[in-house]
């Protein structure tokens, strides 16, 4: 059976996998340095999928924040 055209996703081959094309490590190879021309595309070794992982941003603190803080400290020692 084939998935009914409302139910599939975009850019469902757009996001981070964890396996690699032959193409693919090919041409990582060679931005590393690690492929010579002539040598045979299979058997190629595994190769590490980079992730990027996004933090979250620390908050800044500004002058008026900590005039705040102060002030709140302030009234709890009262």
């Amino acid at each position: 059976m084939t998935i009914e055209k409302s139910l599939k996703r975009k850019g469902r081959l757009a996001r981070l996998r964890s396996v690699l094309s032959r193409d693919e490590r090919i041409t990582q190879m060679k931005a590393d340095e690690r492929w010579a021309d002539g040598t045979s595309p299979f058997g190629l070794p595994k190769l590490r999928v980079v992730r990027l992982v996004v933090g979250k941003k620390k908050k800044k603190k500004t002058a008026e924040g900590d005039k705040k803080d102060d002030k709140k400290k302030a009234a709890k020692k009262k």
